[in-house]
Formats: C-alpha cells, structure tokens, sequence
C-alpha cells in the first residue's frame, strides 16, 4: 500500500462534491477552516442541487476527474456524503492518483472512493467531509489536521468493546456498510487480502444492517477478512422486534470466526475519529493500533 505525502501548511486542497447536496454555510465554514492552513480550490458549481444530487452526473464526474489529473493538489475533500458517487466512480478516471498521490479525504457514500483507492493500492481518509468541519468542532478539526499532516504517526483507539477475542493484523479497510453492499451487488466490492475490516452506518434498522452483513457473508466478500472493527452506529434503530442494532451486527460478525472490536468513535457521530485507510492495523482484545502502535 502507498501513500500521498503528508500535507504542510500552504499545500493545494480541493474541495468537491461527489454526491449530495449540502447545507452551504457548513461547506463554506469547512473551507474557511481549511484555509486558515491551506489553499484552499473549489469551483462554485458544487452547489449546484439536482434533486437528492449535487448537480447533474456529469458535473459531479468532470469535477472528480479534474481533481484527480490536477497537479497542484495534495488533498481531495469531499464536500459531503449523502448519494450520489456510485453513479459515476466506475466510470472516473483515477489512473492518474497512481502517479500523483493525494489524500482523498471523506466518509460516507465516500466510501465508494476509497474502495476504489485500495483497488489502486493507495492509502486514503475516512474522516469529516467539509460540511461536517463546518460544524466547528475544535476537536474534529484538529484531528483530521494531525492526520492529514502526520499521516502516519502510530494511533492506537483503547477500551474498545470485545465482541470476539483474538489478536490479527492487516490493512485497514472499509467504511459505510450500506455503501459496501452497494459495491458488492454492482461487482465493485475489492476488499484486500487478510484486511481489517471497519464498518459503520446510519439510520438503518438492526434487520437491514443484518441483511447487509449476510449478503457479504453469503456472498463470500469477508472470506478474506482478518479482523473486523465496529464504529459507530448511529441512529439505528432496533425496529419493531426490538433487536437492537448493536445485537443484531454482533450476532452476524462473530459468526465468522474473527477478532472483532467495537465502540471506535468513526462514522457519523459527532468527532467521527479520522482513520487512515490502507494503514497496517492490528486488532487485540479491546483495541485497534495503526502503524504498528501495539
């Protein structure tokens, strides 16, 4: 696995929108906190809203195209998640990040990007999309600056639930279950040899989430997964039969035999804890290291 160089102060960060719409304010609060310590580039047709879309397929994908083949830039931010990138990442050319790195940095239907990273063997960011910095949490917004400038300083996430017990190792991978069944049922599912498995969702009940997990499981895409790592679940409810959603992801992942943790502050709470993707993780009883933090 590569990965971009560590971002400095004064480097070129792009701001895109990929897939939904967005409150503009928080976007544009984002990027004046990126700029306080980037240049900060984006185009005012991102907030173009082409109903549950950021504008018409084809501005959304010029725009990720651009970004990619763009010299200049060290970084491309999403500007939210929502829906809208697996409707046009199989068609983006993203050869161009295999030459030329940048931190692709986003969460959510973001997920389809980043999956689409590992296929080329580079490292990426789950962490805020641009909107959410524009919320003004100091703690997320200093986070995600010491990710994307320390990239690959050892993180160790402590006091984590044990759902299965067991010690694995591998690259960090994943992000949005709902996302990730997406990409499988259309064929876009890579998952790399013996990963570690993160996943996160929200807004859906236990049964959806369990339905989730049993295609991939069915379907053999975690086959290969050495340990999975659970973020948040937000929003989640248990539904009418009372399952709540905690239960029912537990119940399906230790069925396959491997170390799982949960309780990562990632996913669509408040802090939404950057993880770098591709990064060499590690998974014991009760945590999960990156960087060969043990």
């Amino acid at each position: 696995m590569r990965f971009p160089p560590a971002l400095r102060p004064g480097d070129t960060v792009a701001v895109i929108a990929p897939s939904g719409p967005f409150d503009r304010t928080l976007c544009l609060r984002g990027a004046g906190f990126l700029g306080e310590r980037y240049r900060v580039k984006f185009d005012w047709s991102i907030f173009q809203r082409t109903g549950f879309l950021a504008g018409p397929d084809t501005r959304r994908r010029a725009e990720l195209d651009a970004a990619v083949r763009a010299p200049e830039l060290r970084a491309i931010v999403a500007a939210r998640g929502g829906y809208g990138l697996t409707r046009i990442v199989h068609a983006a050319d993203l050869r161009p990040l295999v030459n030329q790195p940048k931190w692709v940095v986003g969460f959510s239907d973001v997920t389809a990007l980043h999956v689409e990273c590992a296929r080329l063997g580079l490292g990426s960011i789950h962490a805020h999309n641009c909107a959410g910095l524009g919320r003004g949490d100091a703690h997320a917004r200093a986070a995600l600056i010491d990710v994307l400038e320390h990239p690959t300083r050892p993180r160790r996430f402590d006091r984590l639930e044990t759902w299965h017990p067991g010690a694995a190792s591998g690259p960090l991978f994943g992000g949005n279950l709902t996302v990730l069944f997406t990409l499988a049922a259309a064929g876009r599912l890579f998952i790399p040899e013996g990963a570690v498995l993160f996943i996160e969702d929200v807004t859906e009940s236990a049964y959806r989430l369990d339905r989730m997990l049993t295609a991939l499981m069915v379907g053999g895409a975690l086959d290969r997964v050495a340990a999975v790592a659970v973020g948040e679940l937000t929003d989640c409810p248990a539904g009418p039969h009372g399952v709540p959603a905690e239960v029912a992801v537990r119940t399906r992942l230790i069925e396959l035999g491997v170390p799982v943790v949960a309780g990562i502050a990632a996913g669509h709470g408040r802090h939404n804890a950057p993880l770098v993707l591709g990064a060499p993780a590690r998974v014991t009883d009760g945590q999960l290291s990156l960087f060969g933090e043990s």
